[in-house]
């Protein structure tokens, strides 16, 4: 009798389950590879109501059945722990409610230290491979994954934004995309929403409400030129500047660059396998680039000029404000009357964002950040094939840019 009771002590010790409840037995299924603890509470013992929080409530009745958790593994041996819980009734609320346990939450299936456990894999395991390892369904470890993440993010404090980021990142194929607000101060992804269009800043207001931020506190938003994104912002938050990435306005420049390489190339032969050549900067080419460079430069070609547009509006952003709008409206004189369709077509795109590019002498507002995060983003994705829903996305974007340390102070 006394092996068996000294038994229970080591489980009852190991498991830190606290008074009035004890292990009164165990049993080992072999054959399953499975050991079963059953835990029982003190008779006579009285619980905290859970509606109210009075203590000193006595037992009202028993669930007959049994609840089940899954625990840490002893030795080989995956572990389930049984107990009939109890309910109480409350004098001070007259509720009658089922007790509230120490060693799991309310609704899970899991004990908290096994979930802790699989939290602290799946922060450098793709869940389905945390989910083969400790041989669990992946979807009873993502409803974990997410009730961690949506309570670390409820945590998240936004009283203070005033300069927001926003751009989509692809979810899947087939142009399913979400999109994410980043606070510019603290480096925080701080929302986040499946799509990509004017939408999305509607979801961001209900999120603000949700919060009670009032939307006139935020003062500044940098997004690229998406009409949708634009739009969005000036219904939903009128009192707001926009501020155009400075990135994405050299990205639009460098297609525009492409096209007048592509439209030349048909008779000029030698531009041939030149893309990089011109999309680069001159600093970053490679050897064997730089040959190739050397060659073309010195030709008459319409993509040289080209270039040297796109060369002259990088240099925009090294002036000082004080000259910005000048030296802008110099260089759309210069592209309007280049002859070169491409060029022509963005000087007219960017003269009519032209005040949100020049914002940025002001705001020094860029997307940097996010291009840093979408690449975050798009490697997790790799790392675990896919995400089969949005939410789970989600959740993970929540987790990985903000380096799940909110999941684990939760």
């Amino acid at each position: 009798m006394r092996d068996f009771q000294e038994d229970y002590n080591v489980f009852q010790s190991a498991l830190e389950i606290p008074e009035p409840w004890y292990v009164f037995h165990h049993e080992l299924a072999k054959k399953e590879k499975t050991l079963h603890i059953y835990i029982e509470y003190r008779r006579g013992a009285e619980f905290s109501c859970p509606n109210c929080g009075a203590p000193g409530c006595k037992v009202h009745d028993i669930q007959d059945q049994d609840r089940t958790w899954r625990h840490l593994d002893f030795w080989q041996y995956q572990t389930i722990l049984h107990a009939r819980m109890p309910r109480v009734k409350c004098e001070s609320c007259g509720k009658i409610r089922t007790v509230i346990i120490d060693w799991a939450r309310p609704g899970g299936g899991f004990s908290t230290l096994f979930e802790y456990h699989v939290l602290s894999l799946m922060v450098e395991m793709p869940v389905a491979a945390v989910a083969r390892k400790v041989g669990e369904h992946d979807t009873r470890l993502w409803r974990v994954f997410k009730h961690y993440v949506e309570k670390a993010v409820e945590n998240i404090d936004v009283s203070k934004v005033k300069s927001v980021a926003m751009d989509e990142t692809s979810r899947s194929k087939g142009h399913k995309y979400v999109t994410l607000f980043v606070d510019m101060d603290t480096k925080r992804v701080i929302f986040v929403t499946p799509g990509k269009g004017a939408d999305v800043l509607q979801q961001f207001c209900q999120f603000l409400d949700s919060k009670g931020v009032p939307r006139s506190q935020i003062k500044d938003f940098c997004c690229d030129m998406s009409p949708s994104f634009i739009a969005g912002i000036e219904r939903k938050f009128p009192e707001a500047s926009i501020t155009f990435d400075k990135f994405h306005v050299m990205k639009l420049v460098n297609e525009a660059l492409d096209k007048v390489r592509k439209q030349e190339q048909a008779t000029q032969p030698e531009l041939k396998n030149s893309r990089y050549v011109w999309l680069k900067n001159e600093e970053n080419l490679t050897e064997s680039q730089l040959d190739k460079f050397g060659k073309l430069k010195d030709m008459d070609l319409a993509t040289g000029r080209a270039y040297r547009m796109k060369l002259s509006l990088q240099k925009m952003f090294t002036r000082s404000a004080l000259v910005s709008e000048m030296y802008f409206d110099e260089w759309y004189d210069w592209a309007i009357r280049s002859q070169l369709e491409p060029m022509i077509k963005l000087a007219q795109s960017l003269k009519n964002h032209k005040d949100g590019i020049l914002k940025w002498f002001e705001t020094k507002m860029t997307n940097g950040l996010l291009e840093g995060i979408n690449s975050l983003v798009q490697a997790a994705k790799r790392k675990a094939r896919g995400y089969r829903t949005p939410d789970n996305f989600i959740a993970m974007i929540y987790a990985t840019v903000n380096k799940l340390d909110l999941i684990m102070e939760s």
